[in-house]
C-alpha cells in the first residue's frame, strides 16, 4: 500500500526560521514577505466578533443533549470553527506537551535536526513548506501519530517529548471520536456511521514554532488555508493569540481561552454535509514580541475512503442535486497536494460539480 507520506507534498529544504531570528530578530528575509497588492485587498480585521465564536460544552454533547447538539450544527454551519469545554483531557496532560515542547524548541539546531524531516517525506522536524512563492514564518515537528503502523520512530523526539506527545494524542482522539459521533447524529445517521465511513481515523499531528517577526504586518506565520480532512482540533497557547478564521468575508481572531480546544471542519465535512458545512480559511498572524507554540491534531479518513455527498444531506440541499463528486480520499489529497495551496480553490478546482 502506499504510505501515507507519499500523499502529501514532500518538503523542500529551507532555512531554519528560529535561528535567522536569533542571528538577526530584524532579519526579515524577502521571501517571506507578502506582496503589497495582496496585503492592500486583504479581508478587512474584526476583532469584535472574536466574543461570538461558538462554544461547545463537549461533557454535554457526548451525552446527547439536544440544545448541545443544536448548538454544534449552528456552529458548523455558520462559522465551521468553534470552541470545546469540558472536554476531559486533563491539564496536566496539556501542560505535559506544552512544556515538552518548550524544551525540544529550546534546544540548539544540531539537537533539533537529529530528527529532521527526511527527502521526500513530510515526518520530521524542519519546514514541511509546499511550494509556494512567499514561505510561512515557522518551524514544524510534524508526525504520523494514527495508525501505529505510519509511524516512523527514528523522527520522534526524545522522551519525556515522545511520552507527552503519546499520551496527548490517546487524549485527543478520545475528544475527536466524540465530535465526530455527535456530527455523525446532527447529519442524521447512527452515531458511529461517519466513524465507519472513515475505515481508519489517522492522526497526524503537528507542533508549530512561531518565532517573533519584526514585521508582522507583512508576515504570516501560516498563509491562509483550509483543512483537507475531517476535523482538526487546535491547543492554543493561553497568551498569544495568532490564530485567524475568515468569517463572512472578514478576518477574526480565535482568542485564546484557557482549557479549551479550537476545533474546524475540514473539507471532507464540507463534501459529506453537500455544503451544509463548510471548511473555513484560516491563517497565523506574526506579532513582534513573543513567540507562539500552537499543537494541531488533524483527524483524516483512510486514502481507500470513498467521500461523496450523503443521501440524506443531498435531500436537504436545494434542488435535491449532489454539489460534490465522488472521490477517494487519497486522490483528493493526490490532486491537490501540488495546486496552489492558499484559500480554497482546491476545493472548487477537486471537488465541486460544474454547475
Amino acid at each position: 500500500m502506499e504510505s501515507k507520506s507519499a500523499l502529501y507534498a514532500p518538503s523542500e529544504p529551507l532555512p531554519n526560521v528560529q535561528e535567522m531570528v536569533k542571528t538577526d530578530p530584524s532579519q526579515v528575509p524577502a521571501n517571506y514577505i507578502r506582496n503589497e497588492t495582496d496585503i492592500a485587498n486583504d479581508a478587512a480585521f474584526c476583532p469584535h466578533l472574536s466574543s461570538e465564536v461558538p462554544i461547545i460544552d463537549l461533557s454535554l454533547l457526548s451525552k446527547g443533549h439536544q440544545e448541545e447538539l443544536t448548538k454544534l450544527d449552528q456552529a458548523c454551519k455558520e462559522w465551521g470553527f468553534f470552541l470545546v469545554v469540558n472536554h476531559g483531557v486533563a491539564t496536566e496532560v496539556t501542560k505535559g506537551l506544552k512544556v515538552a515542547a518548550e524544551k525540544f524548541f529550546e534546544l540548539p539546531l544540531e539537537e533539533k535536526n537529529k530528527i529532521a524531516i527526511p527527502p521526500n517525506d513530510i515526518q520530521g522536524y524542519g519546514h514541511t513548506q509546499v511550494d509556494r512563492k512567499v514561505l510561512d514564518w515557522s518551524d514544524k515537528l510534524v508526525l504520523l501519530v494514527y495508525p501505529h503502523q505510519y509511524r516512523k520512530l527514528d523522527v520522534w523526539p526524545p522522551t519525556p517529548f515522545k511520552d507527552a506527545i503519546e499520551t496527548y494524542s490517546g487524549e485527543v482522539r478520545r475528544v475527536a471520536e466524540k465530535l465526530i459521533r455527535s456530527l455523525s447524529v446532527i447529519m442524521r445517521m447512527e452515531k458511529d456511521a461517519l466513524l465507519g465511513l472513515h475505515q481508519e481515523l489517522v492522526q497526524p499531528l503537528s507542533v508549530a514554532y512561531y518565532p517573533q517577526c519584526s514585521m508582522p504586518d507583512k508576515v504570516l506565520g501560516l498563509s491562509a488555508h483550509s483543512d483537507k480532512g475531517t476535523l482538526a482540533i487546535v491547543m492554543q497557547e493561553d497568551d498569544v493569540t495568532g490564530l485567524q478564521i475568515k468569517h463572512n468575508g472578514k478576518w477574526v481572531p480565535i482568542k485564546p481561552i484557557h482549557d479549551a480546544f479550537v476545533v474546524n471542519v475540514g473539507d471532507i465535512i464540507e463534501m459529506w454535509s453537500n455544503g451544509k458545512y463548510k471548511s473555513i480559511e484560516h491563517r497565523v498572524v506574526t506579532n513582534e514580541s513573543k513567540a507562539r507554540i500552537s499543537y494541531s491534531t488533524f483527524f483524516l479518513p483512510h486514502q481507500n475512503a470513498e467521500i461523496e455527498p450523503l443521501d440524506q444531506m443531498v435531500l436537504e440541499s436545494p434542488g435535491s442535486l449532489p454539489l460534490y463528486k465522488k472521490v477517494t480520499y487519497g486522490d483528493y489529497l493526490r490532486k491537490t497536494k501540488d495546486m496552489k495551496s492558499e484559500g480554497k480553490t482546491h476545493v472548487s478546482e477537486v471537488a465541486k460539480v460544474e454547475s
